[in-house]
């Protein structure tokens, strides 16, 4: 077994601003749909699921999301049905050693799963990370799968990292790290290699990241934090330009992916029993290939690009439930960013 290292303790919320969420909290969550249809809000009914780290839809079962959990769980991943939050099949990959922090999971254009074992969070403490790969089941049962595992290292040193996405036309593995001054976006090689290293380098600037996740035709980049999200142009591997994400407000916001079909964002949360939130996409449904006008999805004459969340989400418009999501989370990072500023200010005084 590899050695693992404490993990440091979660962000902690102190008790003045702790009380502000709180009572925010009923605003910025929006009731779980109870109407059995896929890809809508939903919790995760499934007691083992604790810390859910990421979140990729299935491209063979509509309205299936792939998840993991974080860290010192061992090599699982899980099918969740989004109808009924249930999970409808378990994997357990062999051949992969023992897993350390799985931080992301992905698919690429071939089927595939790629389980990224990432995380770092003593920032530097590992040499090199590890990707594991295995075709998505054709049947959701619990099984047995052999996957292949590749040892991946970065061209400016060893990092912590949370997001791992896959680019679903030319398949080539992106990975974003993770840091309050900023991360970066990282490219793997065009063709991943087993038995060998896998050198990640650097081409784009990002904030701090805990998941990112392709549109379905690959021309936008969604990365989110804990507080917010942000949605890039993404063309020739290089990001563009980009706008921020209604995102939700959750407890430990660790992961994104769109919906199969591309007409939304999913949200999701780490703990017991936690929720996944759905944030419509302006214009609607993108379906890769496109063939309308560059920059325009389908439907919509005044989107800012592909993939675009609706900003309507936010503007304290009903949007399908989502405008107090939106709102709840202004207030709150509001509420945040008021005690971290005044907190420095003691500091300095």
């Amino acid at each position: 077994m590899r050695p693992y290292p404490s993990r440091p303790a979660r962000l902690a919320v102190p008790a003045v601003p702790a009380a502000a969420l709180l009572l925010l909290l009923g605003a910025a969550c929006p009731a779980v749909a109870a109407d059995g249809d896929p890809d809508r809000d939903f919790t995760i009914e499934d007691s083992r699921i604790t810390e859910s780290s990421g979140l990729a839809a299935s491209r063979l079962h509509p309205g299936v999301y792939w998840t993991h959990n974080d860290s010192d769980d061992g090599p699982y991943v899980f099918a969740v049905d989004s109808r009924t939050g249930k999970t409808v099949a378990t994997i357990t990959m062999r051949g992969v050693g023992e897993p350390r922090d799985v931080e992301g999971i992905s698919i690429g254009p071939d089927g595939d799963i790629y389980v990224g074992d990432i995380g770092d969070n003593l920032d530097g403490t590992w040499s090199h990370v590890w990707i594991y790969r295995f075709p998505e089941p054709k049947v959701l049962r619990d099984a047995t799968v052999t996957a292949t595992q590749y040892d991946v290292k970065y061209a400016d040193g060893a990092r912590n990292a949370e997001a791992l996405m896959v680019h679903p036309t030319t398949g080539r593995v992106y990975i974003a790290s993770k840091n309050e001054d900023g991360g970066g976006l990282y490219e793997g090689p065009a063709k991943l290699t087993a038995g060998a290293t896998n050198t990640f380098r650097r081409v784009g600037e990002v904030p701090w990241v805990t998941d990112g996740a392709f549109s379905p035709d690959g021309g936008s980049l969604v990365l989110r934090s804990y507080f917010s999200a942000r949605v890039y142009d993404f063309e020739d591997g290089r990001l563009g330009d980009s706008r921020s994400v209604a995102a939700p407000f959750q407890r430990q916001a660790e992961s994104v992916t769109y919906t199969a079909d591309g007409s939304a964002l999913m949200f999701g949360s780490e703990g017991a029993g936690s929720g996944v939130v759905r944030v419509e996409i302006e214009g609607g449904a993108k379906p890769p290939g496109g063939g309308e006008e560059k920059g325009k999805p389908s439907g919509s004459s005044g989107s800012s690009g592909s993939g675009t969340p609706s900003s309507g989400a936010g503007d304290g418009q009903d949007g399908d439930g989502k405008g107090s999501v939106g709102l709840g989370a202004v207030i709150i990072v509001g509420v945040g960013a008021l005690w971290f500023a005044l907190r420095r200010k003691r500091g300095q005084g």
